[in-house]
Order: structure tokens, then C-alpha cells, then sequence
């Protein structure tokens, strides 16, 4: 018992990020980053994230892989949908090159704009959106080997990600996404040293991705310094996490307590967010994504 209430305090509160992948105005996941093998869903992007939400997550990373693949705000529509309706704190990133791009994705109401390719090839660029969009950029590093991988991780840059790191590390980032291509799409877990080592020079708050296969990633993400939060993508997709077990590792969810829920649903009272998000983890209630689609059949 001791053990495990030190552990517990060992964790860290830590943001977790689902996230939903567009292409051709679907959710799909690629392996590896690869275009050539990519997995389609039946859900439509909307719909997974309301599923999201009705879980009671409320943070979502979503990348547009067509603008990746293009340079233009092509699912712009999808995310302004997805953000207006559910009212989530959204990442997104996806081929985002100019100023006009980042403004565009603010006004749709984006709490964070995901900077790649355009950052690692000109870092002049960072350091301009940086200063007009305090707070709002996001650093995104992919890296393969330690190198810095750039469009769409079709091409390898000649720069090692720590090196890069140093000479942007005071623009005023507001978040570090770190993706070890390796592990990405591969459920193999993420590449936790090598994280390790990144949030340990960076001078902001670093979120985990690529790889991640099972609860036990998200525990030990929790006892690492300097992260923010970890990313999830395709384990929940593939049914390797349950959105439940997920949803359970949430800070605030337990706050929620269930003799309360059990009254409210009883009674016919309303519930609250966080009792809402409770209740459909605990099966007391269905979640609004699967009501809709029993009525569409």
C-alpha cells in the first residue's frame, strides 16, 4: 500500500491529448508517417471527437495530413466544426507555412497552432510567429534517429534535434511536441529517453507522442519532468487502450463521485461535465457518439 501511495504521488498531473488524424475529411492513422500505409476509420472526425468529449477529455491534438501534403488549411472547416461544437482545447498542425495560416486557425478558435517543417527550415519564421501570437505556437519535432525529419517526414533534415532545440529555445514556444518517428503508428511505446532528454534542456513544457500502446505509458509519462502531456492515437483507434481506462487517468475526473451521479440519473436531476463524463465511464450512461449512431442505423 505504501508503495503504491507513493507512486501515486511520484505522478504528475499531465494533460492527455486523443488525437485525430484528417485525410480526404476522414480520420485515419499512417504508420510510421507513411502515406502509403494508412488506416481509414468508420467514424468521421466530428464524431470521434464528440466521443472524446462525452469522456470527458478536454484537450484534443488534430493534425490535417492533406495540408501537411499541400501547405494550405484544406480540413480548416472540420476543425472550426469540431471546436465550435464541443467546445475542446485543440491543437492543430499539418503543413501550416505562413502567418496567414496561424491567423486562420486562431479565428476558428485553435488554442494552440502545431509549427513544423516551416519552423526547422526557417527559423526566422518561428521567431516572427512566436512574437505575433504570443502563447499560441506550438513547437512540432520529428525526429528519426536524432535527426529532424521535415514535409510530411518525407524528408530527413541534416539538423540533430538537441542542436536545433538550443538555438530556438528562448523565441517564446509555447509547447514542444515530440514525435520519435520509429515508434510512431507502432504501439512499441513512445521513446521515452530520448523525451527524457528533450524536456530536460527545453525551456517549455513538452507533450509525448508516437508510439504509445497501453495505460502503462500514460502512468510512466506521469513520472517524468517537464511533461505536459502525452498524445494518443492510434491504441485508442485499434481498441489497445478503452476510452474508459483512458478517461480514468484524467486528474479531475474522479472528483466526480458516483453515489452523487447514481442520485442525479435516479432522479432525472442534470448532470455536470465532469459527473457526465463519469457516468459514461462507468456505463450509467451511453455516450452521446454511440446514441447517434444507433439511430442512424
Amino acid at each position: 500500500y505504501s508503495l503504491e501511495k507513493r507512486e501515486k504521488k511520484e505522478q504528475r498531473k499531465m494533460k492527455i491529448f486523443p488525437a485525430i488524424d484528417i485525410k480526404d475529411k476522414k480520420c485515419v492513422r499512417l504508420v510510421k508517417g507513411d502515406f502509403d500505409k494508412k488506416t481509414e476509420y468508420e467514424m468521421s472526425p466530428v464524431e470521434q471527437a464528440g466521443k472524446y468529449k462525452d469522456h470527458g477529455f478536454k484537450n484534443l491534438h488534430i493534425v490535417d495530413l492533406d495540408g501537411a501534403l499541400t501547405g494550405e488549411t484544406v480540413n480548416r472547416d472540420i476543425i472550426k466544426d469540431i471546436v465550435v461544437k464541443f467546445d475542446l482545447k485543440v491543437e492543430v498542425g499539418g503543413g501550416i507555412r505562413n502567418l496567414d495560416s496561424i491567423q486562420k486557425y486562431i479565428n476558428t478558435g485553435a488554442e494552440k497552432v502545431i509549427l513544423g517543417s516551416a519552423a526547422i527550415k526557417d527559423k526566422t519564421f518561428l521567431k516572427e510567429a512566436c512574437e505575433k501570437f504570443p502563447g499560441k505556437i506550438a513547437l512540432g519535432l520529428d525526429a528519426k534517429d536524432g535527426y529532424l525529419s521535415v514535409s510530411g517526414w518525407k524528408e530527413n533534415s541534416n539538423q540533430l534535434t538537441l542542436d536545433y532545440l538550443k538555438e530556438v529555445n528562448d523565441y517564446g514556444v509555447s509547447r514542444l511536441i515530440y514525435t520519435d518517428i520509429n515508434r510512431d503508428g507502432m504501439k512499441q511505446s513512445p521513446n521515452f529517453d530520448e523525451t527524457s532528454k528533450i524536456a530536460e534542456i527545453s525551456n517549455f513544457p513538452v507533450l509525448i507522442s508516437g508510439g504509445v500502446s497501453s495505460i502503462d505509458d500514460i502512468k510512466k509519462a506521469k513520472t517524468l519532468k517537464n511533461i505536459e502531456g502525452i498524445i494518443v492515437g492510434k491504441a485508442i483507434y485499434d481498441g489497445d487502450i478503452k476510452l474508459d481506462e483512458l478517461a480514468r487517468e484524467l486528474d479531475w475526473i474522479m472528483v466526480a463521485k458516483l453515489s452523487t451521479i447514481k442520485r442525479k440519473i435516479k432522479n432525472g436531476e442534470k448532470l455536470g461535465f465532469s459527473e457526465r463524463a463519469r457516468a459514461v465511464n462507468k456505463g450509467l450512461l451511453p455516450s452521446k457518439a454511440k446514441k447517434k449512431k444507433n439511430v442512424k442505423k
